[in-house]
């Protein structure tokens, strides 16, 4: 494991070790809850995703942006800010970490000055109805639908062991904050960070996903060979 003596640099966290035995788990427990004191943020190496299922999941998240524009958009993003589901295009999501509230144009206008330049679609449970999914037409990508819910689902699981581990290092019982997750409001996020010339962003004409605080409990982050994230 990498030290935590510094916030310089991000802990590693086998979790290979997890429902072993239980001096095993309380070890990798102290590690990440240690990771997210002095760091906020920590690699798992070893978790319970097969790496054969994440490389399907970046397959056919690699189909969907590589779709014509009018395909993508018919599975668009619902009008307004409080439904989080669909295919956002590039310029239409500005993330800031700047408060307003949700009838304050000029904060709005003003952030929107600089687009972000990414495209993204946002998956979550069917069960939950105030955030329906949109859904692309099955004929538009036979499979997408169908191995993006299972891998939804795997994901969550996988959310589920770290809440218990988080719960064992903070001396609380092994189930106390996975009791408080259903599961039917996680989010899943493919993203996609078109080419830019590098001049726009040097010149603050055009930036990707600016520093923010994600809301949920847990960010669970994948990517592919491609750094920065």
């Amino acid at each position: 494991m990498a030290s935590t003596e510094s916030i310089s640099s991000i802990p590693i966290v086998d979790f290979s070790k997890w429902n072993i035995i239980d001096t095993a788990c309380q070890q990798v427990a102290q590690e990440i809850v240690t990771a997210c004191k002095k760091v906020g943020f920590v690699y798992i190496t070893n978790h319970s995703l097969p790496e054969t299922m994440l490389d399907e999941a970046f397959h056919w998240s690699k189909r969907f942006f590589k779709l014509a524009q009018d395909k993508k958009l018919k599975a668009p993003h619902p009008p307004g800010w409080d439904v989080h589901r669909g295919y956002s295009w590039p310029g239409l999501e500005k993330v800031s970490q700047a408060m307003s509230g949700r009838d304050d144009g000029d904060v709005s206008g003003q952030l929107r000055e600089i687009p972000d330049i990414k495209e993204s679609y946002d998956i979550g449970s069917d069960e939950n109805k105030p955030q329906p999914n949109q859904w692309l037409p099955e004929e538009v990508l036979p499979g997408f639908k169908e191995f993006m819910l299972r891998f939804y689902w795997k994901c969550s699981l996988v959310g589920g062991e770290i809440l218990q581990a988080l719960a064992i290092g903070l001396d609380l019982d092994q189930n106390h904050l996975l009791a408080k997750h259903s599961g039917h409001n996680n989010q899943l996020r493919l993203l996609h960070y078109p080419p830019i010339p590098a001049e726009k962003l040097e010149s603050n004409r055009a930036t990707r996903c600016p520093a923010h605080t994600d809301w949920s409990s847990v960010t669970i982050l994948f990517q592919d060979d491609c750094g920065g994230l």
